[in-house]
């Protein structure tokens, strides 16, 4: 077969091809909503040890649609964040029951796809991608990551228990729906290095015996049973010590917590599994049953024989989970010890179907960060990523557009920076307060229409809020600086951007060429020029004609809106239809308003799973003019 007849396995979809030119927008922070901690919680001795960030205070929350708020990431953070988890909007069809259901595919793989591929770019090389999802769009969503991560990058297909068979899901017949799922994608798999992480577990039970005397020499050890341990521990009869460990198990409980070194199992060894010298202690135990034989090892724990079997310690399977040492194992793909019921008090904000646990997010940043680890979530919500990662010690960028941005996740946040939160997993993470964020929106279309229809530059941009702006859409690093005038920004050590909105002469072009010099290039943008620019370090541009084809002006909203979904077709028989074969009186509206569309739902406004709307609108940039970050 031939190169160009050779076809990819890929997921197809209406609309896959079109492809939205964003514009790369600024930030513009707002300081009245900003905030940080009243002082420095951890002492200044301490920043900047190993796994030791010291207070945060650069955390970043983003008012704004999250496509273009992704976007407006890409110039600084590309390759450096290194967990992102998101919660996006779970298509489960309630929006669009009218609607056919490949539109209604489509158009959410669209918003995803577009979103996907940013959040790649910004994961670093051994980053990782945590997506919640249900089991609507779990197939083509795997498909879609697979296509965009690459499949050798996918890691895991997590199954999240989020609820138990009871209330009204058990009424109807079949299967009940408890579960959500976690997809788990990694940038690079051959540079992903997870965290170990255990999940707690009750006690193992086949630990039933125990080692009297274990601080005395391994052959005079005296081995008896738990519950005869815990009996002459407790001051108890033995049948009273079982009646107590069954009406109150929590006694014995802490008994072998407290006691792990010496409650022991045995257990007959893999034969051909082990070395020559643990199989020649077994068999000389088999030859004297009643001795305890041991095998000293250099790279590992020490191994203790009796009778052919070997003994195992308690204390072994004891893990630090949250603080506390519990018996753990391994973490697994099912995580059925997180629930997502009675987290109505989590937080200190009511949030209902779309508040995830603080557990839950702790699980993914144990997994896969470190402390001063950059964190993304690009449907906010609530806010718990990020009221996690502050309490984690992680650096966190959340982007939200609803109203609730405001009136949960702030006051959320202020909480957890005041050390006034105690839910969630502030106990786990000893958390007491400090640090802070920076409250962001996203500028204006640097763009927009005068009354004849003309593009020209926004009216809300000032000089300094114009340079970054040209910075991000010709690829420079916005840097001005505080001795040169024409330095705005670099791509790299000796090439520069100069923005100016004044005409240029070339008198002017010419002394700006001599400054510049031989070693440096400058690519100047400016309103207009006279004459010809041709000077061999200068690359002379105007604005805003340059920039022109570059994006898609003055559009804000990148979520899905129903209104630009066909209409359905009427049913036969139905009032609708009957109404439409009716001829239609032509009217003209003399002197009135129109009427005022009606809102319409807006699929990525919120991270609610459950599809609902908070708030479509578009993004409030008064106040914040010319604020810097």
């Amino acid at each position: 077969m031939s190169r160009q007849n050779k076809q990819k396995l890929e997921l197809t979809w209406i609309g896959k091809e079109d492809r939205p030119k964003l514009e790369p927008r600024i930030l513009l922070e707002d300081p009245s909503k900003s905030y940080h901690a009243a002082r420095r919680v951890k002492p200044d001795a301490q920043l900047g040890e190993p796994g030791y960030p010291g207070d945060l205070f650069d955390n970043r929350l983003i008012f704004g649609d999250n496509l273009l708020a992704l976007k407006a990431l890409e110039a600084e953070f590309t390759g450096k964040i290194k967990c992102i988890y998101i919660d996006p909007p779970f298509n489960t069809g309630e929006m669009f029951e009218h609607y056919d259901d490949g539109i209604e595919h489509s158009l959410w793989l669209t918003q995803m796809r577009d979103r996907l591929e940013i959040l790649r770019n910004l994961l670093s090389p051994e980053g990782t991608l945590f997506v919640h999802i249900d089991d609507n769009e779990l197939g083509y969503l795997t498909v879609l990551l697979d296509e965009i991560f690459g499949r050798p990058n996918r890691i895991y297909t997590v199954t999240f228990k989020q609820g138990s068979a009871t209330g009204h899901k058990a009424i109807n017949p079949g299967c009940v729906n408890t579960t959500n799922f976690v997809l788990i994608y990694a940038r690079s798999k051959s540079q992903w290095t997870p965290n170990r992480v255990f999940t707690a577990r009750e006690r193992d039970k086949r630990y039933g015996q125990f080692i009297v005397n274990i601080d005395d020499d391994y052959r005079d050890w005296n081995i008896i049973t738990l519950m005869q341990a815990f009996a002459k521990a407790a001051g108890l009869g033995l049948k009273d010590a079982r009646k107590a460990a069954k009406d109150d198990p929590e006694q014995i409980e802490s008994f072998v917590l407290n006691n792990a070194r010496s409650v022991i199992r045995t257990a007959r060894p893999s034969y051909s599994g082990v070395s020559q010298a643990a199989r020649d202690l077994i068999d000389e135990s088999k030859r004297r049953p009643d001795s305890t034989f041991k095998l000293e090892r250099n790279d590992h724990s020490d191994m203790y024989f009796k009778n052919g079997e070997r003994i195992l310690f308690y204390a072994d399977k004891l893990k630090m989970i949250d603080g506390q040492y519990v018996a753990g194992e391994p973490l697994t793909t099912l995580w059925d010890d997180v629930l997502s019921n009675n987290l109505h008090n989590e937080g200190g904000v009511a949030f209902p179907k779309g508040k995830k646990p603080e557990a839950l997010v702790k699980r993914v940043l144990d997994l896969a960060t470190s402390p001063g680890d950059w964190v993304l979530d690009s449907f906010a919500g609530s806010g718990t990523t990020g009221a996690v990662a502050h309490k984690m010690g992680r650096r966190w960028i959340m982007v939200e557009l609803g109203e609730h941005c405001d009136t949960h996740i702030i006051p959320r946040l202020k909480r957890v920076i005041d050390g006034g939160d105690k839910s969630g997993v502030t106990a786990a993470t000893d958390w007491t307060g400090g640090g802070g964020f920076r409250y962001y929106r996203l500028a204006p279309s640097l763009l927009e229409k005068d009354r004849w229809g003309n593009w020209i530059i926004s009216k809300e941009y000032n000089a300094e809020m114009l340079a970054e702006a040209l910075c991000k859409l010709e690829g420079f690093i916005y840097a001005p600086s505080d001795t040169t005038y024409w330095q705005h920004g670099h791509s790299t050590e000796r090439d520069f951007i100069y923005v100016t909105t004044q005409p240029l002469t070339r008198d002017m072009l010419a002394k700006l060429s001599d400054e510049v010099g031989d070693d440096c290039t400058l690519l100047v943008m400016c309103k207009s020029f006279k004459g010809k620019a041709n000077f061999p370090n200068l690359t002379v541009k105007k604005i805003p004609k340059a920039v022109m084809a570059k994006c898609e002006w003055g559009r804000d909203d990148y979520s899905l809106a129903i209104r630009n979904l066909p209409e359905p077709e009427p049913l036969p028989g139905s009032d609708d239809e009957q109404a439409e074969a009716k001829p239609k009186k032509s009217k003209v509206l003399r002197g009135k308003r129109k009427p005022k569309p009606k809102e319409e739902p807006n699929l990525f406004a919120t991270e609610d799973g459950s599809g609902s709307v908070k708030d479509t609108a578009k993004p409030n940039t008064s106040g914040a003019k010319g604020a810097r970050r």
